[in-house]
């Protein structure tokens, strides 16, 4: 049974700004509603494999691997790095209530789970959130801890396309001054080099 305590507490933990929340925001921003959705679904679906590594017990490599923690761990540091150069080299002006026609919607989905299916602290902390909330009862812990994922996930995808819409509806107000816009858009990329650069000094707990 899904109890009060692991849906305020799980409510707790996708509303703190990360990369995803961050990633959503600025799609919202600057391609626009229908982007960010699909930002937002991106980046649920980047908990996946976390969550079935940190169900089956693979995500206990983590604890005992340092080279697969350090491969992993460099990899989306690395890639959260070519997003803010990305970012950063193609600031431009916010066209107003344009949603943009060429945009490529799969591949703003696939860099949602990039970014979070290269996290690899993200897997150690499904195996050591949910099983505090299962208890020593229960037949099938397994089942239990499958159930709590795709819960937190739901939760996930409601939270970011939350945030994904209402990024988008602030959008003309930044559009409003070019200035404003392109400033923006650089302190998002910096926001996500500095994200990256954090990643990579991390360790495993």
């Amino acid at each position: 049974m899904i109890s009060i305590e692991f849906l305020l507490t799980s409510l707790v933990v996708v509303l703190i700004p990360g990369t995803g929340v961050l990633y959503t925001v600025a799609t919202g921003l600057f391609v626009g509603k229908k982007a960010s959705l699909f930002a937002a679904l991106g980046c649920t679906f980047g908990i996946v494999p976390s969550l079935l590594a940190s169900t089956f017990g693979l995500a206990a490599i983590f604890h005992t691997s340092a080279l697969m923690f350090q491969v992993v761990k460099y990899a989306g540091a690395a890639y959260l790095l070519y997003l803010a150069v990305q970012m950063w080299l193609f600031s431009s002006p916010l066209a107003v209530n344009k949603e943009i026609e060429d945009t490529n919607y799969r591949q703003i989905l696939l860099k949602g789970f990039l970014i979070n299916i290269l996290n690899p602290k993200l897997s150690i902390f499904f195996l050591a959130f949910l099983p505090q909330f299962i208890p020593n009862t229960v037949n099938s812990p397994l089942l239990s801890m499958l159930s709590l994922g795709v819960v937190f996930m739901l939760m996930t995808l409601a939270v970011f396309v939350i945030y994904g819409i209402t990024s988008s509806r602030f959008s003309k107000f930044i559009a409003e001054s070019r200035r404003a816009s392109i400033a923006m858009q650089k302190l998002f990329a910096a926001s996500f080099a500095a994200l990256g650069a954090k990643l990579a000094l991390s360790e495993r707990v």
